[in-house]
């Protein structure tokens, strides 16, 4: 009976520890190893990655900032696809919103499918507006009250004439913005209870990030990874870009949170 007992605590013993061993897995790469599981660290054999475990990979994807881009059709092609490449170098989880799930054209050429509609798309953290038929967006009552119904969002950010859609939804009210040179005194008529600032990359409120035209965008999402992740990882982001023209920090910051101090 004793020898019994004895057998049975060295089961459990094993079984335990054999629970409590790590199990390796590749990061995700689009390859066959991203359903692998590994016994111990190393480099993936397929692949060439470093393993990592897959309780740390759950770890970071549950912790993964979530962004909404919000695209309309005839949406300008550098203004939403140079900052999703900042985000998702930098490690964030972008999806693509419209108003309904229809094929967007980009500037008559891009053909982009969203990934969900206003009326399906799941909460964010970020939620990001471009120009180039902007007016499609922030004259449409519906998706104006979609991005008003948004809750506990954390930042919001726009390129270029994007900015109009957060100042009809009042995102921008009582704020400082600015937004595509050529659309800056229709802004500034449109909605006089905006401060609009001139010749800025960005203007940063805290919580609400507007950028200039175009290239402009790019500058202001490595500002926002900045505020985030610190700059040292923004300008990793760049380097891997080689977007070798980024003067950190030059835009308007009117808050307290300054990730370029000493």
């Amino acid at each position: 009976m004793k020898k019994i007992l004895i057998l049975m605590v060295l089961i459990a013993f094993n079984m335990n520890a054999q629970q409590d061993k790590p199990v390796y897995v590749c990061p995700p790469c689009d390859s066959e190893c991203d359903t692998k599981t590994f016994e111990k660290h190393g480099i993936c054999n397929v692949c060439n990655m470093e393993l990592t475990t897959k309780a740390a990979l759950e770890k970071i994807k549950n912790a993964k900032k979530k962004i909404a881009f919000y695209l309309q059709p005839g949406v300008e092609v550098l203004d939403f696809a140079g900052p999703m490449e900042v985000f998702d170098y930098a490690g964030y989880e972008v999806f693509i919103v419209s108003k309904t799930k229809d094929p967007i054209l980009s500037q008559g050429i891009l053909k982009v499918t969203p990934d969900y509609s206003i009326q399906d798309a799941p909460k964010s953290d970020i939620l990001a507006f471009f120009g180039g038929n902007a007016d499609n967006a922030y004259r449409d009552k519906k998706v104006i009250e979609w991005v008003k119904a948004q809750t506990d969002v954390e930042f919001y950010f726009s390129v270029c004439t994007g900015a109009f859609v957060l100042a009809e939804a009042g995102i921008l009210e009582g704020k400082t913005a600015t937004t595509f040179h050529g659309a800056l005194n229709g802004f500034e008529t449109r909605y006089p209870n905006v401060t609009v600032k001139r010749s800025v990359r960005f203007v940063d409120n805290g919580t609400v990030i507007t950028t200039a035209g175009v290239s402009a965008g790019i500058d202001g999402a490595l500002h926002l990874v900045a505020k985030i992740e610190g700059l040292a990882k923004a300008k990793e982001v760049a380097f891997y870009m080689e977007y070798d023209k980024w003067k950190p920090g030059e835009g308007l910051l009117l808050t307290k949170d300054n990730p370029y101090k000493n």
